[in-house]
């Protein structure tokens, strides 16, 4: 019997104008699109301008998830995973999920959760913006009132959904910027109990738990306020006293040089993941990233680019992924994916006017 696996694709929420705070980035009213609309190359031979197939839609129209789903779904991604956003004292960009996912009829043909993407946010969505000083709109630091809050709002309205993600009954959440989450909470021992408060906030609610997941960057000292002694704390004890249950990337350029051949991108990769192995006792996800450009966000040029990024390259990076998978018999059949419609970063597996459905064929020959 063949193996299912869990491949789950990372969803940037913001191609909706339904969120009355996007218009301050994007002013259109259809959300990032806008800026997708707008973009062009930068340089002769550039990979600009990209358009989707499937159209400027909104995603938070169940209608258009519903179409979304299928198209996921037939192509053996069975997993999204929301980037979740709390600024201002209210969530930001909830409607792709609550409205579109949430309100699709065939939702349960797909899981999902979420990454609660605690990151500050700043000018760089709005391009008009992205040429002068970088400037905080939201800090995504918040204090453990708001936490408790987060808590409690992700609990009741999402936890016990029955497409939602579990590991072993534990509903899986993964946190973006762990140094952000210690700042806003005081240094490591106030997030440790923040954390603690999580999974006891959990249990209350009728789950064996909490699956708490570290989006991974590379191995670094955080320079975290309220340390004893004002020490910096290693990557390795944030796992460690925050509890954390397992690790994943979120994209290839937080932790290597992206401005090269995408196979030796790949490469670096594998040899990540098995440094991660050595390091750490906790479950790694493998991650594989479908490429990297940013350079419709800004005026100006921005030199990071990955280079043959093909759906064959991307395809065989998927295998590389399958067989770390297969080597761990003893963890969940999960990998992680970015992304699904990150269009303004490059890196989609929505099919497009240069490859078509390329990417999602890609999965497709892997794990189907």
């Amino acid at each position: 019997m063949a193996r299912k696996y869990d491949v789950a694709a990372y969803v940037w929420p913001a191609y909706t104008g339904n969120e009355p705070r996007s218009r301050m980035f994007w002013p259109q009213g259809i959300g990032e699109w806008e800026t997708v609309k707008a973009a062009g190359p930068k340089f002769e031979g550039h990979g600009w301008p990209r358009r989707p197939l499937w159209g400027y839609v909104n995603e938070a129209d169940p209608y258009v998830m519903e179409m979304e789903i299928e198209a996921a779904a037939d192509h053996n991604v069975n997993v999204f995973i929301y980037d979740w956003y709390w600024y201002d004292r209210r969530p930001f960009l909830e409607q792709c999920l609550n409205d579109g996912f949430l309100g699709a009829k065939n939702n349960r043909k797909m899981k999902f959760f979420l990454m609660w993407a605690n990151h500050s946010a700043n000018c760089y969505w709005d391009i008009r913006l992205s040429s002068g000083p970088e400037t905080v709109i939201w800090d995504g630091a918040v204090d453990l009132a708001e936490t408790k809050r987060v808590f409690a709002r992700v609990i009741g309205k999402y936890f016990s959904h029955p497409s939602y993600y579990r590991i072993d009954g534990a509903p899986v959440f993964m946190i973006y910027d762990v140094a952000n989450l210690c700042r806003g909470l005081g240094g490591l021992e106030g997030a440790r109990r923040a954390l603690e408060l999580f999974r006891e906030m959990c249990v209350q609610a009728g789950f064996p738990g909490l699956h708490l997941q570290l989006c991974m960057y590379s191995d670094r000292n955080f320079n975290l306020s309220g340390m004893d002694g004002g020490k910096p704390a290693t990557t390795g004890a944030i796992i460690r006293d925050l509890r954390f249950d397992s690790l994943s990337h979120y994209q290839f350029v937080h932790f290597t040089s992206v401005s090269r051949d995408y196979m030796e991108i790949v490469a670096d990769a594998q040899k990540e993941w098995e440094r991660i192995d050595r390091a750490y006792s906790q479950p790694y996800f493998p991650h594989i990233s479908v490429g990297w450009d940013n350079n419709p966000r800004f005026h100006a040029l921005r030199p990071s680019i990955v280079a043959g990024n093909t759906p064959e390259r991307f395809e065989q990076a998927l295998r590389m992924a399958k067989d770390y998978v297969d080597a761990h018999p003893g963890q969940p059949p999960l990998l992680t994916v970015n992304s699904w419609n990150e269009w303004t970063e490059t890196s989609y597996l929505q099919p497009d006017d240069v490859y078509g459905y390329g990417y999602l064929d890609a999965v497709k020959r892997v794990f189907g």
